[in-house]
């Protein structure tokens, strides 16, 4: 950018084209989130203050984020936030950022659940590895009588998920444990919930760069991407009460891998797809 003057509708047109040569897509749409959060305004502000020129700090602002975006940063983590479920999400470089793939979780737990008049009455939920808290505080907030425990291995990600239960006044109703899987975790749950790392590790330096700027312990799945899920279900199921459910988001081309280990460990299996038609979800009935 030079030092000309640069409106709203300039810099955005210019970043969106930027974006667009470089693959940042929705390019767009990248270009007014990040231009929102430098002016604190909505992304449909902009569009009213189309001719309102940049000051100075405000365009160098801009550019720095831009900068760091072609650079591969994710976007959720140059403004702080990502939307997940309708919640706000505080997210930053500790945590995974939340995908809407992963509400195809929260989707079929809550029809595991049943409405709270003809379903389960006051689920207890067991969310293990919870990262940011997206999980744990979507069913906390759909099902109001649920009593939610979330756990994580990184004591960062349990930082992020604990500020965000409480900047969403959902402290009281979601508890969190330190530790690797469940942990100190005591039984039994309605439903249990997870999205476990599941990436192969040799696929890693293959992946996308916003995605390489993501916790590795929240992607590495180890050899073949069934690492954890293989410590995960057996616990899992020991802590699910009798006709509790087990729901655990997966990699496109690992349902059959992953339903043979949950029927293993004696729950029946099926899978759920997602918005796109791809296996996402393996579940498991006790």
């Amino acid at each position: 950018m030079n030092p000309e003057l640069w409106t709203v509708q300039r810099v955005l047109t210019w970043t969106a084209n930027k974006f667009a040569e470089r693959d940042k897509h929705p390019a767009r749409l990248e270009a007014e989130v990040l231009l929102a959060h430098v002016l604190k305004m909505s992304r449909v502000s902009l569009y009213v203050n189309y001719e309102r020129p940049l000051e100075p700090a405000e365009l160098g602002a801009y550019r720095e984020l831009v900068k760091r975006r072609l650079a591969g940063e994710p976007s959720a983590y140059l403004v702080g936030k990502q939307e997940f479920w309708t919640l706000p999400l505080a997210v930053d470089a500790r945590v995974l950022v939340p995908r809407r793939d992963t509400e195809t979780l929260v989707e079929t737990a809550l029809e595991l659940l049943g409405n709270s008049g003809s379903g389960v009455t006051a689920p207890r939920i067991l969310d293990i590895g919870t990262g940011s808290g997206a999980i744990a505080l979507a069913l906390a907030k759909t099902r109001p009588d649920a009593s939610v425990v979330a756990t994580d291995v990184s004591t960062d990600a349990l930082e992020v998920a604990r500020a965000n239960a409480a900047a969403l006044g959902l402290g009281d109703r979601v508890s969190f444990a330190h530790g690797d899987l469940a942990a100190g975790v005591t039984g039994p749950f309605h439903l249990v919930v997870s999205n476990p790392p599941y990436i192969r590790a040799g696929d890693l330096a293959g992946l996308m760069a916003e995605v390489r700027h993501e916790p590795r312990l929240a992607l590495d799945g180890g050899a073949d991407g069934l690492e954890v899920y293989r410590r995960l279900i057996p616990v899992a199921a020991a802590l699910l009460a009798e006709g509790g459910a087990l729901a655990l988001e997966i990699g496109a081309d690992q349902a059959a891998e992953v339903s043979a280990l949950v029927a293993a460990a004696g729950l029946a299996a099926e899978t759920r797809r997602d918005l796109a038609r791809l296996d996402r979800v393996v579940i498991g009935r006790k």
